[in-house]
């Protein structure tokens, strides 16, 4: 496992990912390339087209080149790690792959992406069979979509593409938003523990469907509380908090309180320890107007929340944090 992976899968598809071209999809549907979770597999299990695989595979190739799916990155940012997995196959997994990455804005089509420029971020590697493999990438730049090649066929259960969100905030200009959206470019940066589930999971987009899919802790047995910092997406002020325990029928946090950082570090009040309710979304208006780049979100003592969601304007008198669709 890499420190990279800690970071958003920029690729999933419960992000906004898309696999939006393949040049054969024979065996197994490109689709399966980002979906949540690992990859499954039961053996002895026929389809109209063989062994079914919880995974992208194509045909055996009986002419030169190479087989390539193009994905549409839900959440456009900085690569910062690919993985590639080959999870189940193994005696027709790829011997090799390699990954690009390219920037192209709007609503390009499939066709319109073949004729992008490409930058390669993962060269041609040497791949094993029923394998994680875990590769850094160092380019800075921001990009929107990237091209998975295998050499020259077989079958990839995986491709996780892990970074920092970038998105171009421009058309919220004057709007207000979700400071602690992930899509917008929020992250937590800070957590007291994730015994059970990861704390970006309540900043992701959409509502949770279950209890994995929001942030829990461990039980607290030492008197104190859990906590996590989110850096927001840029410098604003927080209108509304939203705090939702749906799912969290019996560990929901007693109560919440958040705190706001400025950019000089100095910590302020926005919203005192106030009780919660399990299985409920809460929303709670914020009176102080000052300006945060970070937001603590303290549970006291402990359990789980769903999503956190802080409402509000971006500050244009302030550092506008990642607003910019560059790096």
């Amino acid at each position: 496992m890499s420190e990279f992976t800690r970071l958003p899968d920029l690729a999933l598809r419960t992000l906004g990912g898309s696999v939006v071209a393949a040049n054969d999809e024979s065996f197994a549907e490109k689709e399966s390339l980002i979906r949540p979770g690992r990859p499954g597999f039961q053996a002895e299990t026929f389809g109209a087209k063989g062994q079914v695989y919880d995974g992208w595979e194509t045909r055996r190739r009986r002419e030169p080149g190479h087989d390539w799916a193009l994905v549409r990155l839900g959440l456009p940012g900085v690569i910062r790690g690919v993985v590639i997995d080959t999870a189940w196959f193994k005696g027709n997994y790829p011997p090799h792959a390699s990954v690009e990455a390219a920037a192209v804005e709007g609503y390009p089509t499939p066709a319109e992406l073949q004729a992008a420029e490409w930058t390669e971020i993962v060269p041609k590697s040497d791949l094993k069979g029923d394998a994680e493999h875990f590769f850094e990438v160092a380019d800075g730049r921001r990009y929107t979509h990237v091209r998975l090649n295998m050499f020259p066929d077989g079958g990839i259960a995986r491709l996780r593409v892990h970074g920092e969100v970038r998105p171009d905030l421009s058309l919220r200009d004057g709007l207000g938003l979700d400071l602690a959206a992930l899509e917008n470019g929020a992250l937590v940066t800070g957590c007291s523990d994730e015994f059970y589930s990861s704390p970006n999971n309540v900043i992701a987009p959409g509502l949770a469907r279950h209890q994995a899919e929001g942030w829990e802790t461990a039980r607290r047995r030492d008197g104190g509380n859990d906590w996590l910092t989110i850096r927001l997406a840029g410098t604003g002020v927080v209108r509304l908090a939203e705090i939702d325990t749906t799912n969290l029928l019996f560990n929901a946090p007693g109560e919440v309180s958040l705190t706001g950082v400025d950019a000089a570090g100095e910590e302020f009040e926005l919203l005192p320890r106030t009780r919660l309710q399990p299985d409920t979304p809460h929303r709670f208006r914020i009176g102080n107007p000052r300006p945060a780049t970070h937001v603590r979100v303290d549970i006291h003592p402990d359990g789980g929340l769903a999503r956190v969601r802080l409402h509000g304007l971006l500050d244009k008198d302030g550092n506008p944090g990642h607003r910019s669709s560059g790096a």
